[in-house]
């Protein structure tokens, strides 16, 4: 389990994460929600060790992330960053590759490829395997990242908006697998997103900041109300749920 116990970050004079505390459910999908400048990635990178807080400490399993060495850290958690990106010129199979970095160190075991098909499968990536970076659409290429994230073979991923530029059906694609995750092989996701919609219908806990502060945290089904959403983003809502989903409309 993932905790946070009265997490600050500042520049300057600047608070942009304020005294949050709580923890993240293991084995389930929870999104961070929020408008924008709310602190939400910026908590998901201190978290990914990739910031450091201001005060406050992170905990992996009871043990604080500060002592864990990054070698060590990469073992437990994958990160995949927002608009992820390499100048290199290299084929969907060479990128997920560099997901099993932290334990081969580049030179590939049977092992490492094993893992790097089953990434490939997972997400039904075998017809680009071999196609390059540069050659594919936007949301091909997300996938091609999560796919690589997924190699990593960590009980924890944190993913900053994946969903960000995507249409409608590769966003539907990304949060199906990232369900599946879950369900299928008990690891924890835990990401960014701006899709309510998303967030409502995949999500088994929800996280919302603003402004820097946590304003609810929650089973998904508790917390996505039509007074919790009207009061985080400023906008009326109205919240329909039906045996297909839930609905969060606010374009009334």
């Amino acid at each position: 389990m993932i905790r946070v116990d009265h997490l600050h970050k500042q520049y300057g004079k600047r608070a942009v994460v304020k005294d949050v505390s709580l923890s993240f459910p293991t084995g389930r999908v929870t999104s961070l929600i929020g408008p924008n400048g709310a602190g939400k990635s910026t908590l998901l990178m201190m978290m990914a060790k990739l910031l450091e807080p201001s005060s406050g400490h992170i905990s992996l399993n009871d043990q604080n992330i500060h002592d864990i060495r990054v070698a060590d850290y990469a073992h437990h958690v994958a990160t995949l960053r927002q608009s992820p990106g390499f100048n290199l010129r290299l084929t969907v199979d060479e990128l997920i590759s560099f997901g099993r970095f932290p334990y081969s160190r580049g030179a590939l075991t049977a092992e490492d490829k094993r893992v790097v098909n089953d990434a490939i499968t997972f997400l039904d990536l075998e017809p680009l395997r071999h196609t390059y970076l540069d050659e594919l659409s936007g949301g091909q290429r997300q996938m091609a990242f999560l796919a690589m994230t997924i190699a990593q073979e960590t009980d924890v991923l944190l993913l900053d908006e994946p969903l960000n530029n995507l249409d409608m059906k590769h966003a539907v694609q990304i949060m199906r697998a990232l369900r599946r995750l879950c369900d299928e092989q008990q690891r924890t996701v835990i990401l960014v997103i701006h899709d309510i919609n998303f967030a409502a219908n995949y999500s088994d806990h929800v996280v919302a900041l603003k402004n820097g502060a946590l304003r609810f945290s929650g089973h998904a089904d508790d917390v996505i109300t039509e007074e919790n959403l009207s009061d985080l983003y400023e906008l009326n809502f109205e919240v329909i749920r039906s045996p297909r989903g839930c609905l969060c409309n606010y374009f009334n």
